[in-house]
């Protein structure tokens, strides 16, 4: 049972990177199409999946087209339960269903003040009031799940869950932007920067340069904080021209 999976960029696009994810960390297959986010050829590239409109879009080995990561998380965790997607727990698989909710319609002070760049890291950037009230509410949702559910495995939840695969790109922002988060959350954020999916979708953005830079700030830059990507890896999802 092999996907169709359409993302716009590895470096910018946070919902790519979820949508990727979903499939990355729990084994299911999907054919891998780019398709043009910043060349103005998206609606061109997606034109057989109408009426998706945006990325992340797949289309199922049925040959039905969806669109948007959370009812993609929901089908694929409905089609795969072997893939534990959701906590088993029922009570934590109703906080994780919560914690992709609140991820997916809100925190916009943080998304707009600190968009995805997985190409550099800034110094020097001063969160706003808004975007601290955002900090503030992610802590205590990320301290909940983890004191809750967490036990001793690494994640929101132990073991991976849709949840840490919505909250990746979260974690970059916190990193990229150096913003300041208390050592639980700081320690959360460092497993997903050393994650092997994770480095090995930020290795392969690496590889593609956009001219203008998308969401180029004027700010000096530090080093990554997390490991270095010195070489695009192989493997991973396989990758079709869209």
């Amino acid at each position: 049972m092999t996907y169709d999976l359409y993302l716009g960029d590895r470096t910018y696009s946070s919902w790519s990177l979820r949508g990727w994810l979903l499939f990355e960390k729990f084994g299911i297959p999907a054919n891998l199409h780019m398709v043009g986010l910043y060349s103005g050829k998206m609606a061109e590239d997606l034109a057989d999946l109408a009426p998706a409109r945006l990325v992340p879009v797949i289309r199922t080995p049925e040959g039905d087209a969806l669109q948007d990561t959370l009812a993609i998380a929901e089908t694929l965790a409905e089609r795969h339960p072997e893939a534990g997607m959701w906590p088993a727990d029922p009570s934590a698989r109703i906080l994780a269903r919560w914690l992709c909710a609140e991820m997916h319609s809100g925190f916009m002070a943080l998304r707009s003040a600190c968009p995805m760049n997985l190409g550099k890291a800034y110094a020097g950037f001063e969160p706003g009031d808004d975007v601290l009230a955002d900090l503030a509410r992610i802590e205590r949702l990320w301290t909940l799940a983890m004191e809750r559910f967490g036990g001793d495995g690494p994640w929101l939840f132990g073991a991976y869950s849709i949840a840490d695969a919505f909250y990746a790109p979260v974690a970059a922002r916190i990193a990229g932007y150096g913003l300041p988060v208390g050592e639980k959350s700081a320690g959360y954020v460092a497993r997903h920067l050393a994650d092997d999916a994770f480095c090995r979708w930020r290795a392969l953005g690496l590889t593609e340069r956009h001219d203008p830079e998308p969401y180029a700030m004027d700010l000096p830059t530090t080093d990554w904080p997390g490991p270095v990507a010195v070489t695009a890896p192989s493997g991973g999802l396989p990758e079709n021209a869209a």
